[in-house]
């Protein structure tokens, strides 16, 4: 029985085995054999109601009265037989509902789980996107109070050397129109002659280091741009050769480098970020050269030139090189492979977003044992 509605025939409550189970019993029960059908059999038979329909024909048996008591029992059976395919059937649609009801709870579950997984995820990106911008602070921070500190110091350093350096080169010079006189006064002799030469030299060579001194006092301000605007007209060129002397000078004039600066239109920009970006490259290209500065084959190549609308620089070395599990984090903040207190991880990172900020581009191309080549491009206008 499909639902309480429904008209049961005989076939859908006996099956085959239930049925003949139950002509075996009625049988046993009659004095002659006993036959349940569904269609009348033709003969003698009596009618087998269920709910006041006829489902059937009880044939056989000895006698009306023999057909009649049986009929009236399997009728009996028939209604207990129909209680159980209700109450069956009620527990079936019952758990149906209630499995169909579990189902929308569940869906409604997962749904549900699925909100509350997309807003976490979009709370984690804002989370990332905060600590991104938390770091980017922190980095212009950093900057920021560096580049001040070195704008103090080659303010410091102007102020304090140069005024003495200036009046020690002028001695200097008049020093050695008074050893020429000197030595015209003095008898000619080898010995007097020797001495003269001897201090004219070093006056000399004292003259060339208070220079030397006042170019790298020079450098330092070109390098910190504290006598410039924020913003201004930059020369690439003197701003390179300036990062160049720089490293030289930190280097004590041990690397080769290969200068190739071409005479290039001025720039809109920022120098003493421009400046720093240049030395910064130049001395991760003095580190990559490691201990073997003092070989030949070892070189730093400077090449500048203007193509179209844009400044190309090239800053290549043929050091070390960058492994390549190192390579793609070698712009991310603060990630250094140098030992602790030799590198703060961010001159790749500044010198990306200097480039940036400059409207350019910066492109890293290594391989280990192969050097290194930076590309940076810098728009005219």
């Amino acid at each position: 029985m499909d639902t309480f509605e429904d008209d049961p025939t005989l076939s859908q409550l006996l099956n085959a085995e239930q049925l003949s189970r139950l002509h075996q019993c009625l049988s046993k029960l009659c004095r002659e054999p006993v036959m349940l059908t569904e269609a009348h059999p033709g003969n003698d038979a009596t009618a087998v109601e269920f709910n006041l329909d006829t489902v059937g024909w009880l044939s056989g048996g000895q006698g009306p009265q023999e057909r009649e008591a049986a009929a009236d029992l399997v009728s009996f059976l028939m209604l207990f037989i129909g209680k159980y395919r209700l109450a069956a059937n009620l527990h079936h649609d019952t758990t149906e509902a209630s499995y169909a009801e579990l189902q929308r709870q569940n869906e409604a579950l997962r749904e549900s789980e699925a909100r509350y997984r997309e807003l976490s995820n979009q709370l984690q990106q804002k989370v990332d996107e905060q600590v991104g911008v938390i770091r980017q602070t922190q980095q212009e921070l950093y900057e920021s109070a560096r580049m001040r500190s070195v704008g103090q110091l080659a303010a410091g350093v102007a102020h304090e050397i140069n005024n003495p350096i200036g009046f020690i080169s002028s001695n200097l010079r008049v020093a050695r129109d008074y050893v020429k006189d000197i030595q015209a006064m003095l008898p000619d002799s080898a010995e007097n002659r020797e001495l003269a030469t001897d201090f004219h030299d070093l006056l000399n060579e004292s003259i060339e280091g208070t220079s030397r001194i006042a170019a790298i006092v020079t450098d330092l301000k070109t390098f910190s741009s504290i006598d410039q605007a924020d913003y201004t007209r930059c020369n690439i060129r003197a701003l390179l050769a300036s990062a160049i002397h720089l490293v030289q000078t930190e280097y004590d004039h041990r690397l080769r480098i290969t200068e190739q600066l071409h005479d290039m239109p001025e720039i809109s920009g920022h120098p003493s970020r421009l400046s720093q970006t240049f030395f910064n490259l130049l001395d991760n290209a003095a580190q990559a050269l490691g201990n073997s500065e003092t070989r030949d084959n070892s070189r730093i190549l400077v090449k500048a030139l203007a193509q179209n609308d844009r400044i190309q620089i090239t800053i290549q070395d043929n050091g070390c090189g960058i492994p390549d599990s190192h390579r793609p984090r070698v712009f991310d903040a603060f990630y250094t492979t140098r030992p602790v207190g030799s590198g703060t991880g961010l001159g790749l990172t500044v010198a990306q977003d200097t480039v940036r900020a400059h409207g350019g581009q910066l492109q890293l191309h290594s391989r280990e044992g192969a050097g290194t080549r930076v590309l940076l491009t810098l728009p005219i206008s």
